[in-house]
């Protein structure tokens, strides 16, 4: 196949999208698939051509999160490069002006259409004090993913929440993650020595430290926790814009910042349970990548933890938007780490049946049936916008 692949992030910025396409990237370039990358130029890149497989357009700062960028592109230059790549299929994977002047191009073009559906930024409208927009947020969402022939969605929560306010074309592909680099053998005793941990119960939460990722929440838990066991530790790896006042409000917590390759692996593993009390996500990979580090989960009900976690069995689970539930739920944590292996085990264990390779080979396989769709639908003349 030859694909468009439109982003509006990717490294070196660090989030869970651009990780997660890079990897896409990577993956289907390995295969073979000429991958042609339609992404912002960042701070220290000029727009226009890259090298053979990657185009650059103008960008310009998202406003509630500075240090990411969203492009901006005509989309006369979009059909030419496009002409030029001999695309097959344009791929969605992020919303934005980019995004849409590549699907008018691709309607254009009449070209096999997809897009990924990975962030309620609807949801995120009411965090920034802007809930007044989310409606027209989520038109302008639906909107967008109804011009592809299919929208591929990471968790059963998400599907249904889009199913219900009228998105079309839902296919669920969950996410994977790498059980080598997250594993209990990461496990550092010296790390956690380092803690001043002991035997004491460590909570971590892995994550951007803004409004729309609830972290308070998780910071609120380890203070409720500490009232039970005086000694337990709360770590958190990440940054954003909350992290000064986070850490001046909650002085007992360790901001470690953010943390890569086997830092990460190590820190994930000499926890003993993961917090994650967003309501934004889609999916949520830490939450993965923490189940496959060995680690118990406690979340809301929602996203990747509604799909993966069995009460009591591997993690546990609150009542989306019970923040007391939530809160109590961390006292389950109260005893000593060693009364964990069980959850332990079992969290590994779930995680193991998500590898990398099935989903993505999934992925693949439903590009290439749209491609295979797509004189089909030249056929009934689906018209262009």
């Amino acid at each position: 196949m030859r694909i468009a692949y439109v982003t509006e992030t990717y490294p070196p910025e660090l989030n869970g999208v651009a990780l997660g396409v890079e990897r896409v990237v990577t993956y289907l370039r390995g295969r073979g698939h000429l991958v042609d990358l339609l992404r912002p130029a960042q701070r220290h890149e000029r727009p226009g051509p890259a090298g053979a497989q990657e185009w650059l357009s103008a960008g310009c700062p998202i406003p509630v999160y500075p240090d990411l960028r969203f492009g901006l592109a005509s989309v006369p230059a979009l059909v030419r490069r496009l002409q030029a790549q001999q695309i097959e299929l344009v791929h969605i994977a992020t919303p934005g002006p980019l995004a849409w002047a590549a699907v008018r191009a691709a309607r254009q073009l009449d070209l096999a259409l997809s897009s990924d559906f990975r962030t309620h930024f609807h949801l995120y409208s009411r965090y920034y004090g802007l809930g007044l927009l989310a409606p027209l947020v989520e038109a302008g969402l639906r909107q967008l993913h109804k011009r592809t022939q299919r929208t591929f969605v990471p968790s059963r929560s998400a599907y249904r929440h889009l199913a219900a306010r009228g998105f079309e074309n839902l296919q669920l592909l969950g996410r994977g993650v790498d059980t080598e680099r997250f594993s209990p053998a990461w496990r550092c005793e010296a790390l956690r020595a380092e803690w001043q941990a002991g035997k004491a119960p460590v909570l971590l939460h892995v994550g951007r430290l803004a409004a729309e990722k609830n972290v308070e929440l998780a910071l609120r838990a380890h203070v409720l926790l500490s009232r039970a066991r005086p000694d337990s530790r709360m770590i958190v790896v990440g940054d954003g814009p909350l992290r000064a006042r986070l850490e001046k409000r909650y002085p007992a917590a360790r901001f470690l910042g953010v943390l890569r390759g086997e830092a990460l692996s190590r820190c994930y593993a000499s926890a003993d349970a993961f917090l994650f009390p967003s309501l934004s996500d889609t999916f949520g990979n830490v939450t993965l990548e923490a189940m496959a580090s060995g680690l118990p989960v406690l979340a809301f009900n929602t996203a990747a933890a509604a799909d993966l976690i069995v009460p009591r069995v591997n993690g546990f689970l609150a009542t989306a938007g019970d923040d007391t539930a939530f809160l109590d739920g961390a006292l389950r944590f109260a005893s000593p780490p060693a009364a964990f292996s069980t959850l332990r085990t079992q969290a590994r264990q779930t995680a193991l049946q998500h590898h990398f390779p099935e989903v993505l080979s999934a992925f693949e396989s439903a590009l290439m049936q749209l491609c295979e769709q797509r004189p089909l639908a030249a056929a009934l003349q689906v018209p262009a916008v």
